[in-house]
This record gives structure tokens, C-alpha cells and sequence, in this order.
């Protein structure tokens, strides 16, 4: 396993940052940037993890307020591994526009938190509900500021860097990594916090994918199987993709990294040079 402790390009930032990763439902962050997540919270910075839907359409058996009730709990749950907050907006999973009033909404939600860094979407994918959070994150980002829209909640004094995570679609654009990041040391905390949507992990994504035969019965045989599962996800992996940007990053470990995530810097928010950028990925002690 790596040293995920060399020391990288950069040096770390003195404070305590807020980082605020938004998903289209509720266990999109777990898989797509809870990696990082734990390393910042491990620095001591703030990780909070917010929801635009409430999940009830992720089921293939429930539904309804059962389904919104057990896939909070389940994020819950998930948050807590690595001691973050989760918050889920009251928005009907599969039904997402990118509306005045739900860019509002996130408006409100943003702010409440105060981030230092959002962490999303692209705005090209598969699914409509994460497009279109996306585009809602990218419409409230000059609104943040502005103290006149959506005045009941204070507007924030400076614009958020707003980061995406990474994806395979090649329309209209490909990927382009900003800052690649080993979570060798935090893999198996986001393995624990995917472990705890069962919902997903477990049955619907089994049933919607056609292999829910796989899935092992005895509950203690799960969480070696949900590794196995992850890791046929994306083939090849995010470190094997993007070796040449970690090598770079962390020198020679950068060549024995297996576990990585990583991120595109939006055009829209703050603009970090890429040696302030590095300082908020600097996870070394």
C-alpha cells in the first residue's frame, strides 16, 4: 500500500475548512468522493453531505415515506463514520427540474453551511437527477453572494471553489482532472459507509442491474462482496486512469496507489491557482 503521508506539492492550510459535497440522492457521495471526505475530516475540516432528493424512487419493492425515512437513516449512518453531516432537501427522487424555486432552495442550503469548497456533479451523465444538480449548483453560484436574492438567509461574503468528481462520460466533454488524490488510507471507511445503505448496496441496484443472484444472504459475507462489486464499478480504476497525475502528486508512491478519487475544477466560483489548490488537498500531518 502506499505512503499516503508524502508529502505532495503544497502546503496545508492553517484553518479549518468547510467542504460541502452535494449528490442527487442520498448515497452519491459515499460513492463518488468519501474517500477525500474522510481525509479532510481526519485533518480536522468540516465535511458535510447533502442530498437534493429524498430517494424515495431508489426501490424496487418500497416506496413512498418508508423509502425516504430508511434512506435518511442510511445516510445518516454513513455521515457518521467520518464524524460529517447529512442533509437531505425534501425534492422527489427522479423528479428533479432545474427550477427558480429549487435553485432557491439550494441556495438557502449552501449558504446555511458556508463552504469553503462544493464538491458535485458534471452536468453530463446518465442520470437527469444528477444533470440537473449539477446545473442547479452551477445557477446558484454567483447567487451566493447576492444578498437580494433569497434575502432570508444571509448571502456569503465570498464564492465557493466548486469542484466536480469524477466520471467516465466523454459527451460533450471528457473528464480533466484538476487534482488526483489517494484514499489507499480511507478506503476501507468508505467501503463501511457504502456498507451502510443496504437499500442500494444491497437490493436495488443488485435488482436494477441484474445481479441480484450475487448478492451474498448471510450479512456478514456482504461487505467483502460490496468490495469485489465496487471495484468491477470502474475498470479501469481512477488510480490506474489517472497514474501519470499521481505520480506527479505523491512522486514514486504515486505508482503504488490501487484506491483514488479524483476532481475537475468548475469554471464557475472561486478560481484557485493550482498551488492553492493543492493546500486544500493537503492531507499530510
Amino acid at each position: 500500500m502506499t505512503n499516503t503521508n508524502s508529502k505532495p506539492k503544497g502546503a496545508g492550510v492553517s484553518r479549518r475548512l468547510r467542504i460541502l459535497c452535494i449528490g442527487a440522492h442520498p448515497d452519491d457521495c459515499e460513492f463518488s468522493c468519501s474517500g477525500t471526505a474522510a481525509l479532510w475530516s481526519r485533518h480536522g475540516h468540516e465535511v458535510t453531505f447533502l442530498s437534493v432528493t429524498n430517494g424515495q424512487s431508489g426501490h424496487h419493492e418500497q416506496g413512498g415515506p418508508q423509502l425516504i425515512a430508511r434512506r435518511a437513516e442510511e445516510a445518516r449512518r454513513a455521515a457518521s463514520i467520518i464524524g460529517a453531516d447529512s442533509h437531505i432537501l425534501p425534492l422527489t427522487d427522479g423528479y428533479l427540474v432545474p427550477s427558480v424555486d429549487n435553485r432557491l432552495m439550494l441556495i438557502r442550503a449552501i449558504r446555511v453551511v458556508s463552504p469553503d469548497m462544493i464538491v458535485t456533479n458534471r452536468p453530463n451523465d446518465y442520470h437527469p437527477d444528477h444533470r440537473y444538480t449539477s446545473q442547479l449548483v452551477q445557477d446558484a453560484a454567483y447567487s451566493l453572494m447576492v444578498p437580494n436574492i433569497a434575502p432570508d438567509v444571509a448571502a456569503m461574503p465570498f464564492n465557493p471553489v466548486i469542484l466536480y468528481w469524477w466520471d467516465s462520460f466523454k459527451q460533450p466533454l471528457p473528464f480533466d482532472p484538476a487534482i488526483v488524490v489517494s484514499v489507499d488510507a480511507t478506503f476501507e471507511e468508505k467501503l463501511e459507509m457504502l456498507h451502510q445503505h443496504e437499500s442500494q448496496m444491497y437490493e436495488w441496484l443488485p435488482w436494477v442491474g441484474g445481479y441480484s443472484h450475487e448478492v451474498p444472504v448471510p450479512s456478514d459475507e456482504r461487505k467483502d462482496w460490496l468490495r469485489g462489486r465496487y471495484k468491477l464499478r470502474a475498470t479501469p480504476s481512477v488510480a490506474e486512469r489517472f497514474r501519470e497525475q499521481l505520480r506527479e502528486r505523491y512522486g514514486a508512491d504515486g505508482e503504488a496507489v490501487i484506491e483514488a478519487e479524483a476532481f475537475e475544477l468548475c469554471e464557475y466560483g472561486a478560481q484557485p491557482a493550482a498551488e492553492e489548490l493543492e493546500q486544500l488537498f493537503d492531507f499530510t500531518e
